[in-house]
């Protein structure tokens, strides 16, 4: 994990905090990590929790950095860009984004064709240690940096390589925004429990516990998603009631449309994002 001597945090937001943290349990020492943030409050915050130093200079702390990763608003990052750019030297470090709907075209133009830049898309469960990230780079990323940009990823999340960055939308409409459609799913589940009568402390325990174990069944076995539902569904019996009606409602189709919404308005937003 110690492939870097100093790695910059510009923008010390929860992502930021969720990422150094997941560093440190890795044994990455908080003097190889440098954080720039405006707010003081959180720059003081940052250092007393995790040790590690913390300055409202963005070309201050990424200088001599070998990883710089870019933790601020979608909106703010061309100016920190193409402020941060001047100052990265003859040997420009790695840069790794995690602002949602930023093209790596863009990234390119702002630090300049010499600089090596991976997108990524966390998501939301990275702050818990338990997120999916999505990650992109051309060609012109060597091996190297795409396995140290996956690294320092992998300390909160799994990590997932796609080979045309249109596939990012999918990421983004997947994992990205994934987290809302299963929340809004076990909100009505718990709801349905609780108009049948069960109290909403009861239901609600219900609900998580049957979320988390369905997921930890998925990720520990080795069957297709379809194959474990197979194999809780009884013919005749409670739980092909319920997946009968589920079906007749179209829930695929829903699914589908839904993820494709999301995949077009990611689409969008990159365009936009992207504009010169």
């Amino acid at each position: 994990m110690n492939n870097f001597r100093k790695l910059a945090f510009i923008g010390g937001g929860n992502m930021a905090a969720a990422l150094i943290g997941g560093l440190i349990k890795r044994g990455v020492p908080s003097s190889h990590i440098a954080v720039a943030d405006p707010s003081e409050r959180r720059r003081s915050a940052l250092s007393r929790e995790f040790g590690v130093s913390a300055a409202a200079d963005n070309a201050l702390t990424a200088a001599d950095a070998e990883v710089i990763l870019l933790a601020v608003k979608p909106q703010e990052m061309r100016a920190v860009a193409t402020a941060l750019a001047p100052h990265l030297g003859r040997s420009p470090p790695l840069v790794i984004s995690v602002a949602a709907g930023i093209p790596h075209a863009a990234l390119a133009r702002w630090f300049g064709p010499l600089v090596p830049v991976v997108r990524t898309m966390p998501n939301r469960p990275a702050l818990s240690g338990f997120g999916a990230t999505g990650l992109y780079a051309p060609p012109s990323v060597g091996a190297a940096h795409r396995a140290l940009a996956e690294t320092i990823m992998s300390a909160v999340s799994a990590t997932v390589w796609v080979e045309h960055e249109s596939q990012m939308d999918t990421v983004t409409a997947l994992s990205g925004s994934g987290p809302a459609y299963f929340f809004l799913f076990m909100e009505a589940l718990e709801a349905a429990a609780h108009e049948r009568g069960l109290p909403h402390e009861i239901a609600h325990r219900l609900t998580l516990e049957t979320a988390f174990g369905a997921a930890q069944m998925a990720r520990e076995s080795t069957e297709t998603l379809a194959a474990l539902r197979e194999q809780v569904t009884s013919k005749g019996g409670t739980t092909a009631a319920a997946l009968a009606v589920l079906n007749e409602a179209g829930l695929r189709a829903i699914v589908a449309h839904a993820v494709a919404a999301a995949d077009r308005r990611s689409a969008e937003l990159a365009a936009q994002f992207g504009a010169p």
